[in-house]
């Protein structure tokens, strides 16, 4: 089943950075389990196909708009439980970290969710990164290997058990079938993994990798992150990316929409973004695509991407304020004019992306 996916930022209060000052709870409750359990919960019964956990390993400037945030996988890993339908795609850094365990924690996270994981697989550009984890900062052409082949690790790290390794036979005290199971033995530039996994086999065979367009090459990402400023500028990154061999494509969207509530008037969504920016110099990347407007609007304009795209990733301006209209108005006209389908509890991550589940390389081999 391959339609248009619709992937909903839920991180802290919003993409601009005093969103905080209009969100509908305390600065106290955004780290609350409540509050992340809350926000996907209202994604998954809105329709949205995934929600996407952002996350960095070095704190902002300081200032009085700064966030925290806690561990992108924790958070996924948190309401794998409490969601049945809706994917979980944390961000987790290939700079710094260990690929081994960041491989075998989205693995468990897919464990967990029954097949709902995603990862996207940044990168970590901040030279303040590398004292903070106490090694030298990483060069730009050691971060690019770093993400290359921690990509591969993950996906050998997957493959390195066999769909049916694991047995669970109490009446004969065999759990594991240790043939079924394999090193990778692979060796990288900057890194070396003998495997095997840790965690068996991930139920959608390989999680779904999310690579932002440039950083991997085509063939190692699943789904492809475009960037542009207008719609023809996505058009052509998509056509570009697909002509590279890119499976599935989607775009950012930076998404203001005005607010009409019954009792006060209209507040539309540039008065929004002046009232925010009068508290900080944050100036939107010139290179982001922005949809602003009334619901209608933004509909016009998804309903558009989506007859080139695979999908998109939505950043609201203020999660709190956003979500509502988005869920009201926005995604009930995508689901009636078909533009999106619901996800089915049942259903994996991969199959409501058309994405099918890959054969064991290594086990073929």
């Amino acid at each position: 089943m391959s339609t248009f996916a619709l992937g909903l930022d839920v991180d802290g209060d919003g993409y601009h950075p005093a969103a905080w000052r209009r969100a509908s709870h305390s600065p106290a409750e955004l780290l609350t389990p409540r509050r992340v359990r809350t926000v996907v919960a209202a994604a998954e019964n809105a329709g949205f196909t995934f929600a996407l956990f952002d996350d960095s390993p070095v704190a902002g400037a300081p200032g009085p708009d700064t966030q925290g945030r806690i561990d992108a996988v924790t958070r996924a890993a948190f309401v794998a439980g409490s969601t049945s339908a809706i994917g979980l795609v944390p961000v987790a850094s290939t700079t710094y970290s260990e690929p081994f365990h960041v491989a075998t924690q989205i693995a468990s996270l897919d464990h967990a969710s029954r097949g709902r994981a995603g990862w996207l697989a940044a990168r970590t550009t901040d030279r303040a990164a590398g004292p903070a984890f106490g090694v030298p900062a990483r060069t730009d052409e050691q971060i690019d290997a770093d993400q290359r082949d921690a990509v591969t690790v993950a996906r050998a790290l997957w493959d390195s058990w066999d769909d049916d390794a694991v047995i669970r036979d109490s009446t004969t005290g065999r759990y594991l079938d240790r043939d079924r199971i394999r090193h990778v033995g692979f060796v990288g530039e900057n890194l070396s993994v003998t495997g095997p996994s840790i965690v068996p086999r991930p139920p959608q065979g390989q999680v779904v990798v999310f690579g932002r367009d440039g950083e991997l090459p085509a063939d190692a990402a699943d789904v492809v992150v475009v960037s542009g400023d207008s719609v023809d500028r996505l058009r052509a990154a998509a056509r570009n990316a697909r002509l590279a061999g890119s499976g599935r494509v989607v775009a950012e969207v930076f998404v203001a929409l005005d607010l009409d509530r019954p009792g006060h008037p209209t507040e539309t969504a540039s008065q929004r973004i002046d009232s925010l920016d009068a508290h900080t110099g944050f100036v939107l990347d010139p290179g982001a695509f922005s949809a602003t407007g009334d619901a209608a609007t933004v509909v016009g304009i998804l309903t558009e991407l989506a007859s080139f795209l695979d999908g998109a990733i939505l950043r609201p301006l203020v999660l709190d304020e956003e979500i509502r209209v988005l869920t009201r108005l926005v995604l009930p006209a995508l689901l009636g004019r078909r533009v999106l389908r619901r996800p089915l509890v049942g259903a994996t991550l991969r199959d409501h992306l058309g994405l099918a589940r890959p054969v064991n390389l290594i086990g073929a081999s």
